[in-house]
């Protein structure tokens, strides 16, 4: 029997503005735009940030075809989210066709979505209007509340506490459940409600997490967004399986997500920071969830063997401490055989001996476990871990 899977990549993860700050290398800069494979081979895009460029730019599968139709689904209106249009190869296609969804805004009337995107390439803010895009493009207002079937997946739709309107979406796939609630501001009641009937169950909640507690309650309250804080706790109320941090502020270095991300981990089993590059597999045996950064984030990869030691906790909550080979390394992780299991997601201590001009010295990183699998080595398993520090 054929096991469904659903393949969900991360395209974009900033938020309010792209950043090509080398700070926020590791994490990414591009605004948001996601893309969920369906079971069926239905296409998902979430959002039209700038990370839509970089999905349009490897567009073909690996056999050089794509499904006949794409559904895009816009969250709202705001620049970050539809900034991506312009400049979306596919779109200036004619044999491609994709179908957009969104809600009518009270201050654009029908049509909003269509408008918005033809307002930001009028003339004079772009050489070319949408007559130059010759795919065939279908648009359908969405309301609040809203089921509808794109194949074999349910899609639903829950309005949000952001400025001017936003709309969460809730896919229900062969695969399991994933949940978009991105741009989402913490204190309506009603609307806190339609966030938790979003993320009710879901494998995958990804949630808006681009401010800090403390930023929430003094400097940017009203703004619109949310915090890891609010993130965890409405997954835990939620009963969601995974959660993803998402829509990083511009401002937050990598080092200031990791902190974020540590800060949740100490209340959340499951917790990723949503990476540009970033691909989670649904579905399938053994793990429902498995995440991995494929070569487009990795690939200042170095083929070399480092002694190391490394220290962290099996699958059994024992601590444990392993010297080993590390053979596969890249600025963003490392891929470790280790004869012990350790328990997806933990943290691992990697004190590696280095070579430098002055002899060996030692190099110590800090990382969390996205996947685990068989080794070639027989009794390895072969860990991938991602550095936070």
């Amino acid at each position: 029997m054929t096991v469904p899977i659903a393949k969900l990549s991360f395209w974009g993860v900033r938020g309010s503005t792209p950043t090509v700050d080398p700070a926020t290398w590791r994490y990414g800069g591009n605004t948001p735009c996601l893309e969920l494979m369906a079971p069926d081979g239905t296409q998902f895009i979430l959002d039209c940030g700038t990370g839509l460029r970089m999905l349009g730019g490897r567009w073909a599968d690996p056999d050089g075809t794509r499904p006949a139709q794409t559904h895009i689904l816009v969250t709202h209106y705001h620049w970050d989210h539809i900034q991506g249009v312009p400049f979306f190869a596919p779109l200036y296609v004619p044999t491609n066709e994709f179908h957009f969804y969104s809600f009518r805004s009270k201050y654009l009337g029908p049509n909003s979505l269509k408008q918005v995107f033809e307002a930001q390439m009028a003339t004079p803010y772009f050489p070319v209007d949408m007559s130059a895009m010759t795919a065939a493009k279908k648009f359908r207002e969405v309301d609040g509340g809203e089921s509808f079937k794109i194949g074999e997946n349910t899609v639903t739709a829950r309005w949000l506490n952001h400025p001017q309107g936003c709309l969460g979406y809730r896919i229900e796939t062969p695969a399991g459940i994933v949940a978009y609630a991105t741009d989402n501001e913490p204190g309506n009641p009603e609307l806190e409600n339609n966030l938790r009937a979003l993320a009710t169950g879901a494998d995958i909640f990804i949630n808006d997490a681009q401010y800090t507690p403390e930023q929430l309650e003094t400097s940017r309250r009203g703004w619109g967004h949310s915090s890891w804080h609010d993130g965890v706790r409405i997954a835990q109320q939620a009963g969601a399986k995974t959660l993803v941090l998402f829509h990083h502020d511009p401002d937050s270095t990598d080092r200031a997500v990791d902190t974020i991300l540590r800060n949740a981990r100490e209340e959340f089993d499951s917790v990723f920071a949503a990476s540009e590059g970033m691909v989670i597999t649904l579905g399938g045996l053994g793990d429902p969830v498995q995440t991995h950064m494929p070569g487009t984030r990795t690939s200042l990869r170095r083929d070399a063997q480092f002694r190391a030691r490394v220290s962290g906790m099996t699958v059994g909550g024992k601590p444990f401490e392993e010297d080993t080979l590390v053979k596969d390394l890249s600025l963003q992780g490392a891929l470790i055989s280790l004869q012990h299991a350790p328990r997806l997601q933990s943290e691992l201590l990697v004190t590696m001996e280095a070579p430098g001009s002055n002899g060996a010295h030692s190099m110590k990183l800090r990382g969390y476990v996205v996947r685990i699998e068989e080794a070639p080595e027989k009794g390895h398993s072969a860990v991938g871990v991602v550095f936070t520090d």
